[in-house]
């Protein structure tokens, strides 16, 4: 696929490091010489220096040519106004914009053929925003990802000590849970991969991935680690777009106090919030965090713009006594210093933002893709399409299917049906399956094996 990414930022370079491992003809555009020449230099890529909203740089990145375009530029504006461009002049397919504005996306008419040409508006706050609401959810696990639209839950979960079911080995954990939907998924252990077989034993220290329903998850999580109580309180530290977008989404369900530094934005923001308690100051003030009760809260939540700051500030909240914190972090090199110890969940939004484009660019139906384990994984959501005839899958057994190594489906959507994977289920036209992919590198064998043989009429 010939691919113009516009914007060297975070976004735009984590981007282009996925999709440089498969196999695409990228492009990327910004106006910063020196962040092109250092992507540049590690993957085999064109670049085109300008601004990326300006006809004759989109000429030069070739855009005519081009199947997609991704624009995740700083601005807004500069995003909506190329993918105008690029459908007006150049007449590209697909194009997908990087809009954080919620005065453009409460607005969902400036988008579209009639309107602004954008195919796809991607908001990586808003989507980190439902990322930490869903860890706030459901406490004790430290990755909750949806599928099927919430009926399916892939959650990972480190493993304690003093688990009820903690040294069982898996066919033993399955007896044990034997009203509970669960599939083991995948086993990382002084990370390093675990086979996932009856007799493998989990141990304390394991990070295990397993797919569920959200009714059951509490009862997985308690059984591998102490007794998680839900999560009433929580403190916010940051008034930004995630921030504030965290504290307007959870406010009504949870005790929520917010930090915020800048004066006139915590002004705003106490009129703004209906319940939260807006504190004016600074997150690494332990002295505020002592007298606002800091050991009464169950998550503390650091999501300012600035990465040292919310190390800082959840470091010092777990050692006056929060439950559990969680920390926002964009540099790679940060999050390979931190380990659990320091801080409990670690929110990369690059990593959360490339997946939902990354379900844009499959060849086959992908409906979610989600990246893990700093890009090395992935968690899909793909549907089976075709018959007997048109399809390598329909009609087969899973373990007849013929995945990777390293690729297990964990479970199947059925129309409103939820069925857990064993090796004996048939695939069907339409089956949304979960697949959970510890090497990213088989990818492009999975989309290929379910893609339909060209006399498919769907």
């Amino acid at each position: 696929m010939k691919i113009v990414v516009l914007g060297a930022g975070r976004v735009g370079g984590t981007l282009v490091e996925e999709l440089a491992k498969e196999d695409h003809d990228i492009t990327l555009v910004d106006k910063d010489v020196s962040l092109l020449r250092k992507i540049q230099g590690k993957h085999d890529i064109r670049t085109v220096t300008g601004f990326a909203s300006h006809p004759d740089i989109l000429s030069k990145a070739k855009l005519d040519d081009a199947d997609l375009l991704i624009a995740v530029t700083a601005s807004d504006e500069t995003n909506m106004l190329a993918c105008q461009i690029a459908y007006s002049i150049f007449k590209t397919p697909k194009k997908i914009a990087r809009v954080r504005a919620r005065s453009y996306l409460d607005y969902e008419q400036i988008f579209g053929k009639k309107s602004l040409s954008v195919d796809v508006c991607i908001s990586p706050e808003y989507l980190v925003t439902r990322h930490i609401e869903r860890l706030i959810r459901y406490p004790g696990a430290f990755q909750v990802l949806e599928f099927s639209d919430g009926k399916l839950l892939l959650i990972g979960i480190k493993v304690d000590k003093g688990g009820p079911l903690t040294g069982r080995v898996i066919s033993g954990i399955y007896s044990a849970l034997k009203d509970v939907k669960i599939k083991m998924l995948a086993i990382y252990r002084d990370k390093r991969t675990i086979p996932v077989r009856e007799q493998t034993a989990i141990e304390a220290g394991d990070e295990i991935f397993l797919i569920t329903i959200p009714g059951h998850v509490r009862d997985i999580v308690n059984s591998f680690g102490r007794l998680h109580l839900p999560n009433k309180k929580i403190m916010v530290a940051g008034g930004g777009n995630i921030g504030a977008g965290l504290a307007r989404l959870i406010e009504n369900d949870y005790q929520t106090k917010l930090i915020e530094n800048n004066v006139s934005n915590a002004s705003k923001l106490s009129v703004e919030l209906n319940q939260s308690l807006v504190l004016l100051g600074e997150a690494q003030d332990g002295d505020l965090l002592q007298s606002e009760n800091i050991e009464n809260m169950d998550v503390f939540c650091a999501v300012t713009n600035d990465d040292e700051a919310n190390i800082i500030s959840s470091i010092q909240a777990k050692k006056l006594g929060v439950r559990a914190t969680m920390t926002l972090i964009n540099r790679k090199s940060y999050v390979n210093l931190l380990d659990s110890n320091d801080i409990d969940i670690l929110i990369a939004p690059s990593e959360i933002t490339i997946g939902s484009i990354l379900s844009h660019i499959r060849h086959a139906d992908v409906d979610k893709v989600y990246s893990l384990r700093r890009g090395y994984a992935e968690a899909i959501e793909i549907i089976a399409h075709g018959d007997e005839k048109t399809s390598n899958v329909i009609g087969r057994n899973i373990v007849d299917v013929g995945l990777p190594d390293g690729a297990v489906i964990g479970a199947i959507t059925r129309e409103d049906t939820v069925i857990i994977a064993n090796d004996d289920i048939d695939i069907k036209a339409d089956d949304h399956l979960i697949i959970f992919v510890i090497d990213k590198n088989s990818i492009n064998k999975i989309e290929k094996l379910f893609q339909v043989k060209v006399n498919y009429i769907g």
